[in-house]
């Protein structure tokens, strides 16, 4: 089994190869129970916000990692992936902005700017 921090990098690493934009890794095990990492990114547009959990999901079972649960993709404006120590939000610009769900989640020490290679 993969440390939860290095599924949060090795996903980061997979959105950013895919061109996911302002991807950002929040360490939130201290603040939650329900996971340890959040990773999230996004999409210019639907059609790739969808395209990125398709390809998200693909990569990640070729290693047996499998999301227990996933949620927004009939709309593809804000996807969720949870694997368990790593829940994955993927967002259309619009919806990230309206919910910032970082400035929920930060705590000054907590958030890491993923960049790329």
């Amino acid at each position: 089994m993969i440390e939860a921090k290095a599924l949060a990098k090795k996903i980061a690493e997979i959105l950013d190869d895919k061109g996911a934009t302002d991807i950002q890794i929040l360490e939130v095990g201290h603040m939650t129970s329900i996971t340890d990492f959040f990773v999230v990114a996004s999409g210019r547009n639907v059609q790739f916000v969808h395209t990125l959990a398709d390809d998200l999901e693909d990569k990640l079972a070729e290693e047996n990692i499998l999301p227990r649960r996933k949620e927004g993709k009939n709309g593809a404006r804000w996807i969720v992936l949870d694997y368990a120590e790593v829940i994955v939000h993927l967002f259309h610009p619009d919806e990230r902005a309206h919910y910032n769900i970082e400035r929920l989640w930060q705590d000054g020490t907590n958030d890491e700017r993923f960049e790329g290679e």
